[in-house]
Parts: structure tokens; sequence; C-alpha cells
């Protein structure tokens, strides 16, 4: 999405959506006891780190009770329009990981890196339960690492080759309304 249109679109959401991200920031720091805010170190635009804004909703390593409906919703996400507006990065894009992933892409995979990462993607879509696949398998990581992060990147690949204007509307439109228009990602 071009950043012309992009800017005034996340000004207006942060500002639409600020009732909202005040009363979960409240519920978020009287229940994990804290500030209310999770910033961490992720991979953005031609490598460079970021800092990413959420909602805290883990005490102790625990996910509180509030903490599964703001994640259930993506409410927690929402803070992200300040990396938005920072031109960190965009409605539309790869989600960002941690170091360690996408700073390591080699060869046809280091394309990604042309591209800000987004608050919601074809595979963020696909891979939306994410947390709970993983936590199905034996070794998350090794499958993180196996199945899921490379499935990911040929998504994203794919998402690269056909973006457009018109392209990241329907993602968007599919991210608000229709969530299984990616389909859903293997259980195993």
């Amino acid at each position: 999405m071009p950043r012309v249109i992009e800017l005034p679109l996340a000004l207006i959401a942060k500002l639409l959506l600020l009732p909202i991200l005040v009363v979960a920031f409240v519920v978020c720091a009287v229940s994990t006891q804290s500030s209310g805010l999770f910033l961490q170190e992720r991979i953005g635009r031609y490598g460079k780190p970021f800092k990413i804004w959420k909602l805290r909703t883990m005490k102790e390593g625990i996910v509180t009770t509030s903490g599964k409906w703001l994640r259930r919703w993506k409410i927690d996400e929402l803070p992200q329009l300040i990396n938005i507006v920072n031109g960190d990065m965009s409605f539309v894009g790869p989600r960002p990981d941690v170091p360690g992933y996408y700073d390591k892409l080699t060869d046809e995979a280091r394309k990604l890196l042309q591209l800000r990462p987004g608050l919601t993607s074809p595979a963020a879509l696909k891979y939306r339960n994410e947390e709970q696949l993983l936590n199905k398998q034996p070794n998350p990581k090794k499958f993180n690492d196996e199945v899921i992060f490379p499935d990911k990147v040929a998504m994203n690949l794919e998402y690269l080759e056909q973006r457009s204007f018109t392209y990241d509307l329907i993602v968007i439109w599919n991210t608000l309304f229709n969530r299984d228009a990616y389909g859903t990602a293997i259980n195993q």
C-alpha cells in the first residue's frame, strides 16, 4: 500500500481505536501488574531491527485470562499502528519476526527484506492460530523451523510477486471479514 495512503489511514485508525486501546491497555497493566506494554526487537525492512509495540498479555510466562481474549481478537497487536506511523511497518506484509529468521534468509528468499513487515498477510491469516498449532507439537521450535517458517517464506515470496494496492485491500478485507480466505494451518 502506498505510504501516502497508509500513513493517514494509520492515524485515523489510531484515533478511532483509541478508546479500545486505552481500555485494553489498562486491563493489560492491571492483569500483568506491569506497564501494560510489550516492546520487542524484530527484523524490519532491509534487515534493520526495530522495536515492535504490543500490549503485554503475559505474566511470569503465562498468558493471562484477559490476554487470551485480547490475543484471540488480535487487540494486543493494535499498538503496532504506532509502528506503521513510524514507517517501521505496513498494513500488509510479512509479519515481523525476532532476530534469527528473516535476517538469516539467503538466496531468493532475501528478497523479502525489501518489504516492510505488516500487521497482516496471507501467511498471517493461514497461521493465525500458530501458537495453538505449535503447542500441539512435541518439538515446537523444530516444527516452526522446518514446517511453518519455510511455508511462510514461500507464501510471502508469492505475496511479493503479486502485491498491488488492490491485493493489499483484499488481504485487509479477508483479515477483517473472511479469516478463512487462505485456508487454515495444517493440524499435525
